[in-house]
């Protein structure tokens, strides 16, 4: 298998940069990741399209930051889809893969025939940046507006880190030749490289009191800025999301003019953190008077992770403070 046909198959993101704009950029690919979330729900059509966008926009943005631990987005409405939340940790090693989480709550009731992004209302999309032990998380926040969620990262990017910055995503089922459906998503990331761009503080307002890319740029990486993003704009679906154009072929074919140059491929994985221990220590601030509210009639306290599907069972003897005392009192 070439390094092209690696690419374009296997769960991976792709960092380049467009030497001749000052641009940096990310071409992400999807489909094991997609269905190892999916599958864990059965979720409406609607919210499996939102939790496609965010995911894909997730392992995009994970990778452009160094990043010790985790980036999170999540979104909050007022809709029908109440919240998703998704997960990039990064790799503890060199050459490791990135995992992806990710899981949504709606109401069933209320999903309709409408656009994907119809379904979510008044609320906010946000990033968190989380580096680890002994640090306090990040994050930034901007209202739920445009036509797609993309349009809140792009907005979160130029409101709060001044950073011009552009997405174009694809996502859908793909049936292969024995019948069997699959996720597979694609998407592409562009950013103004902070060295080229003024950032000044005191840009336009943009429109809604939101800004946009035009109000942090100057002249000069304006024209750069909007060319790559003409070249952009030419892009179609299946080009995104492949197989039959790797990511490489796709940089070639929109930016050759840019002279774009790749780096080390970061593959992606879906995976989760959960644990019994990380449960435990979570049920370790109840009494046991509250232990026994959560225990069922079979006498166990259950716990599901809504990311992995995880299932755990414990006896309610051993959780919660007081069982904490007990233990070091008998040692």
């Amino acid at each position: 298998m070439t390094l092209g046909q690696k690419i374009a198959w296997d769960d991976t993101v792709l960092p380049f940069q467009l030497d001749q704009s000052d641009v940096r950029g990310r071409v992400v690919r999807l489909d094991g990741v997609l269905d190892g979330v999916l599958k864990q729900h059965d979720y409406p059509a609607p919210v499996e399209a939102l939790i496609a966008e965010m995911a894909l926009m997730t392992a995009l943005i994970g990778q452009t930051i160094k990043l010790r631990w985790k980036l999170s987005l999540q979104v909050q409405s007022q809709g029908p889809v109440r919240m998703i939340a998704t997960d990039y940790f990064a790799p503890e090693n060199e050459g490791e893969a990135a995992w992806i989480r990710a899981y949504a709550s709606f109401d069933p009731d209320g999903i309709t025939d409408a656009p994907a992004f119809e379904q979510l209302g008044d609320g906010y999309f946000a990033v968190i940046l989380d580096q680890g032990q002994d640090t306090a998380p990040y994050q930034g926040i901007t209202p739920i507006a445009g036509e797609r969620l993309s349009d809140c990262a792009e907005a979160y990017f130029a409101q709060s880190e001044q950073l011009p910055t552009r997405f174009a995503l694809s996502y859908g089922r793909s049936t292969e030749r024995d019948g069997r459906e699959h996720w597979r998503a694609g998407g592409v990331l562009l950013q103004l490289m902070p060295k080229a761009s003024p950032f000044a503080t005191g840009g336009g307002s943009g429109e809604d009191g939101l800004l946009q890319a035009s109000d942090i740029l100057d002249e000069d990486s304006e024209e750069n800025w909007n060319r790559v993003n003409t070249l952009l704009d030419t892009v179609e679906d299946l080009e995104l999301i492949g197989p039959s154009v790797s990511s490489s072929d796709l940089l070639v074919r929109l930016f050759h003019e840019e002279v774009p140059r790749v780096f080390d491929v970061q593959a992606v994985r879906f995976g989760c953190t959960c644990s019994e221990e990380k449960v435990r220590s979570s049920l370790s601030i109840y009494s046991a008077k509250d232990i026994a509210t959560m225990t069922t009639e079979e006498g166990i306290v259950t716990a599901d992770c809504q990311f992995c599907g995880a299932h755990y069972a414990m006896d309610p003897k051993t959780l919660g403070f007081e069982a904490e005392a007990q233990d070091g009192d008998e040692e």
